[in-house]
């Protein structure tokens, strides 16, 4: 299996214009499909991901379907939506976590700088060292702080001086200056929000081009959050960051683009409803559905 080697150019991004018109049987269907189309609105910069006709099943269940967008580099973009509408099942497309969940199967293409990670001769560890995630609940291991910060580096092999590697990472974290004297000290002796800053610098001791973000601020308090809130803008400028959030007022805040999903119980197939630039999708939402989910109509 070989590793992951990104050299293809990036393709162009995908409009509106490039889309295939579906046979349609009628001037109303025409006037839905149209509006459907024009309510994804991609990014029309340099993009990291695209992804085409992208589904995910759990054994027989469809989670999500055909789901195609492209997500810019160094841009924050925020995935929200009801719970049980395929967020999560998205995010973990990105980087091959669906793999480790028994039945699941990815159709349609997720390429990486123009390479489809799911092809059969492509490295998921490789992919998940460009691609780091961090998690809804903070997981620091039963280690010192030092030792949760080495550890990915050491097992993705990455060389260099550990100490350096650690220190950045932190500092990257904005962690440094509040543990660089109790380096040995328990990871799990941290407060929550501290804990989840240094699973951040654990993911970023990997060196790693992207990274998603599951709700990382749900099991946080609103100081602790407004910290993770600034670390995402800090990060933003030297990597691309995918977030999930139940928190309208946080994707306001820390996103530049926002992916609007719905699911079965609201009338469609676990899909993407609206997606564009944060401001617009706030202030000048295309799909009625989404003005009623941003304003509390439901979900």
């Amino acid at each position: 299996m070989r590793q992951l080697h990104i050299t293809d150019l990036q393709r162009p991004v995908l409009t509106v214009s490039d889309m295939p018109e579906a046979p349609l049987s009628s001037e109303a269907t025409v006037s839905q499909a149209k509006h459907a189309v024009d309510a994804i609105r991609n990014p029309q910069e340099e993009s990291v991901f695209q992804l085409n006709d992208v589904g995910v099943w759990y054994g027989t269940k469809h989670a999500i379907s055909e789901i195609n967008m492209s997500i810019p580099l160094n841009r924050v973009t925020a995935l929200i939506g009801p719970s049980g509408c395929g967020k999560s099942t998205l995010l973990r497309c990105m980087n091959r976590m669906n793999d480790l969940i028994p039945g699941a199967r990815v159709e349609g293409a997720v390429e990486y700088r123009g390479a489809d990670i799911y092809a059969n001769d492509i490295d998921p560890v490789e992919v998940r060292r460009r691609i780091g995630m961090v998690f809804q609940k903070p997981n620091p291991f039963p280690k010192s702080i030092y030792e949760n910060v080495a550890f990915g580096a050491k097992v993705n092999g990455i060389r260099g001086n550990m100490d350096e590697i650690c220190e950045r990472a932190l500092r990257q974290a904005a962690l440094w200056d509040e543990v660089k004297n109790d380096l040995k000290k328990s990871g799990l002796a941290l407060s929550g929000g501290q804990q989840q800053r240094l699973c951040i610098a654990r993911a970023l001791a990997v060196q790693p081009e992207v990274i998603l973000m599951d709700e990382p601020c749900s099991a946080l308090d609103p100081i602790a959050t407004l910290k993770i809130e600034d670390l995402i803008r800090e990060l933003v400028q030297t990597y691309t960051i995918i977030i999930v959030t139940h928190n309208m007022q946080q994707a306001a805040r820390v996103s530049d683009y926002t992916a609007f999903m719905l699911a079965q119980e609201h009338g469609v197939n676990a899909r993407l409803i609206e997606y564009g630039p944060t401001t617009e999708i706030f202030t000048n939402p295309r799909e009625k559905r989404t003005e009623d989910y941003i304003t509390g109509r439901f979900g």
